[in-house]
């Protein structure tokens, strides 16, 4: 019988970003000797995604092949500080260069090797941060977003795109006229197929801290933020794109474009069959990061 793996050494943490007080995980090998130093991953969740979802799977794995993985709330979101549940994409740009900040201070992270890992819009996030902060050494993002007008267009027919841009124009005069946002549930705003909402209804079901009503302006935010503007600006440090090609949540063209328009070093990964959040779990989830840990392995040694 094969050995279980011992588990990471987790612990709790907070840090300030733009002046509010976010919270967050570090998980570190078990393995660490004192004074030895390892490369440090920050990962970004997605677009209403909590740091207890999904990631701390992604960090376990990435603690096994001898990285410091952190993970982190946004501003608002979980225990983190801030106005509650806004998808304010710049302001989490600004989330994670202080989550990489406050990663390089500890004392088991080099601080002059870190990368990112971001996932769904986690990867747009990502990918952003990258391209403007250049202490950002080796980057993966997993079914991440490119363009986000073009991606909440594609999941619509006409009638709901038409209806959704009315929406969105009638709320951002609410906000201006009245100071808030009208709230709506989740689904509206992402539409997610049959098969993503049923996943992602069971694995958010005992997590109080994922929320199901977001603000209206999620729209708005989406529709003016687009990573592949600035993906170019990342080389010559290395980009992973690993998308799947049936992902009808994200769809794979997101990951494409974004690659097309990467310098090198960059790769392309599309995995066959899947669905957005069956990458969260076996045997999508062992096939994402095999080449997560590859493209690390390559590019940012762990010791």
């Amino acid at each position: 019988m094969n050995a279980l793996p011992i588990a990471p050494l987790r612990t709790s943490c907070s840090f300030y970003s733009e002046g509010i007080k976010l919270v967050g995980d570090v998980y570190a090998p078990p393995d660490l000797k004192p004074g030895a130093k390892r490369a440090g991953i920050v990962l970004c969740h997605g677009y209403t995604g909590v740091k207890d979802l999904y990631l701390p799977d992604n960090a376990r794995a990435l603690t096994e092949a001898g990285y410091v993985a952190m993970t982190f709330d946004y501003k608002g979101w979980g225990n983190s500080e801030g106005a509650r549940s806004r998808l304010a994409p710049y302001s989490r740009v600004a989330d994670v260069e202080a989550a990489l900040t406050f990663l390089g201070t500890l004392p088991t992270v080099d601080a002059d090797r870190l990368g990112l890992y971001g996932t769904s819009y986690g990867g747009a996030t990502a990918t952003w941060v990258a391209a403007i902060d250049d202490r950002v050494k080796c980057v993966v993002s997993v079914v991440g977003i490119g363009n986000g007008r073009r991606w909440m267009r594609s999941v619509r027919r006409p009638d709901e795109w038409y209806d959704l841009l009315e929406r969105a124009r009638a709320d951002r005069v609410r906000r201006v006229l009245e100071g808030q946002s009208a709230p709506v549930d989740r689904a509206e705003i992402l539409l997610p197929d049959r098969q993503s909402a049923e996943l992602a209804a069971l694995a958010r079901r005992n997590l109080p801290a994922a929320v199901n009503a977001i603000p209206l302006e999620y729209v708005d935010e989406t529709l003016q933020f687009h990573p592949e503007w600035v993906v170019d600006r990342i080389a010559p440090r290395p980009i992973l794109f690993v998308t799947t090609d049936n992902d009808r949540l994200v769809p794979p063209e997101e990951s494409e474009q974004l690659y097309a328009r990467a310098g090198n070093p960059k790769k392309l990964v599309t995995l066959k069959g899947y669905g957005h959040y069956e990458v969260y779990t076996d045997p999508a989830f062992s096939e994402v990061m095999e080449a997560a840990l590859a493209w690390y392995r390559a590019h940012l040694p762990a010791g």
